[in-house]
């Protein structure tokens, strides 16, 4: 078996192996890249960008069946036509899939290997008949969607977060297990459509990484839209029922059985680390299968690093470029940035969306830190009452002491894009009071940030 030459190698083209490639050609570097299935990971492929097209889909259908609140009379029923719906989703995947290929094979002194990668040392790796060394070498494999061994789960067919993605009809009844971000999103998108919804929770409440009284709100948006939740689900089994699917749910009340069309399991995500040979390169693996880094994303092996989801350090295509940024900004801009210095942000895209930033209020309480809270129903934001979307509400938490924001949730109408106000004051290191005597346009959302700011009361 011949070998080949590098000076760095990239194992994966999801969010940041493609950008980490660019500069370190850019850099005079001789790259050799590998993809064994689709450019771009799961963000392009499996995950934002086909689910939120799908979102904004099932928007447009809710805003039509609330066209009457408006205004605005249009005939009913309103349609969905999914293969449209699906078209279109899959016409944005490829477009985008197809950018992240030109933009690599515009790259002079980068080579494209389309294959499966397996470590044959810490400097060597194997695809297909090829074998390709380099001093460096940079992990960027993802993650997948997991299906538990859950009692008769052999016995069904049952869907993942990247499976339904391919459904071209509208489940008559979508049983949804596992009440987190995915799930939620999937569970509001498809009640859209036109399914009936049931969301199978194990725990006693939805989303429980977050604040209660979020975790409240959220539910009250998805049952207000018909969405059933079936929680305290301890004991979740299979079983088929003629043509549909019947999920145990053994809560304390209600029937045992849901029965569904479909079911959608989406319960977390495990990274693709299994059959990389990682043991001959001398890269370690946490229990759940992250490949363990240093806060500057090296690996047990030197002159290995792992970026993106199979590193366990953030799980979101915006951690996953942070990644890229920290990287190339050590090796190659002489500079000192580590995963530490980043604040965990990130959003929950049902509708009304939330936007999340730092510590919940829960996590502030237990440092053990005088805090201030603030909150503000969007019930008494201007914009959100001209849009006729006055869900939710607004929650910020301050450091007493230091004035500083350790955290908020902007649950609400533009919720995703208001809290990056907050989110840059953060990184900025400013007192609230920065924000809170600013002057922001009229009228939007954002311009309630210093009036919630304003309101803060020593936490009780």
């Amino acid at each position: 078996m011949s070998e080949s030459s590098f000076d760095a190698i990239i194992i994966g083209a999801g969010q940041a192996g493609p950008p980490l490639a660019t500069r370190l050609c850019h850099a005079g570097k001789r790259v050799a890249l590998i993809e064994r299935k689709f450019f771009g990971g799961t963000c392009v492929n499996a995950g934002c960008m086909p689910t939120k097209t799908l979102v904004a889909s099932a928007a447009a259908a809710h805003v039509a069946r609330r066209a009457a609140d408006y205004g605005v009379v249009i005939g009913l029923p309103i349609g969905i036509d999914m293969p449209a719906v699906k078209a279109r989703k899959d016409a944005v995947v490829t477009k985008a899939r197809a950018n992240v290929e030109a933009g690599l094979r515009a790259l002079k002194t980068c080579t494209l290997l389309e294959g499966h990668a397996r470590f044959l040392s810490p400097t060597q790796v194997q695809v297909g008949d090829a074998m390709l060394s380099a001093p460096q070498i940079f992990i960027n494999v993802g993650a997948r969607a997991t299906v538990p061994d859950f009692p008769g789960i052999d016995a069904v067919a049952v869907m993942t977060s990247t499976s339904i993605l391919a459904l071209e009809t509208v489940p008559r009844h979508l049983v949804v297990v596992g009440g987190s971000y995915i799930g939620l999103e999937f569970a509001q998108m498809y009640r859209r459509f036109g399914s009936e919804v049931t969301i199978v929770e194990k725990g006693p409440r939805l989303i429980q990484r977050e604040d209660p009284d979020i975790s409240a709100a959220i539910a009250a948006i998805l049952e207000r839209e018909g969405i059933r939740l079936r929680l305290n689900a301890e004991c979740i089994h299979f079983a088929p029922r003629g043509t549909d699917i019947a999920v145990g749910v053994t809560c304390a009340s209600g029937d045992p059985d849901e029965i569904g069309s479909h079911v959608l399991v989406a319960v977390g995500r495990r990274p693709n680390t299994d059959d990389l040979s990682l043991d001959k390169a001398g890269v370690d693996i946490d229990a759940r299968g992250s490949i363990v880094v240093d806060d500057t994303l090296r690996t047990t092996a030197p002159g290995i690093w792992a970026l993106g989801d199979c590193n366990g350090r953030g799980a979101f295509t915006h951690t996953a470029y942070n990644d890229f940024e920290i990287v190339a900004a050590n090796l190659l801009d002489g500079e000192t940035r580590r995963v530490s210095d980043r604040l965990p942000a990130y959003g929950l895209y049902i509708d009304p969306p939330l936007g999340r930033v730092g510590l919940t209020e829960t996590e502030a309480r237990a440092t053990g830190k005088r805090l201030l809270v603030s909150t503000r129903p969007m019930t008494r934001v201007g914009r959100a009452i001209e849009k006729g979307e006055t869900q939710g509400f607004m929650k910020v938490v301050v450091d007493a002491d230091s004035q500083r924001i350790l955290g908020a949730a902007i649950l609400g109408v533009g919720g995703d894009e208001v809290v990056h106000g907050l989110l840059d004051s953060m990184y900025a290191n400013a007192p609230y009071t920065v924000i809170q005597r600013s002057v922001p346009i009229h009228p939007t959302v954002s311009e309630l940030l210093p009036t919630l700011l304003s309101d803060l009361k020593p936490a009780s």
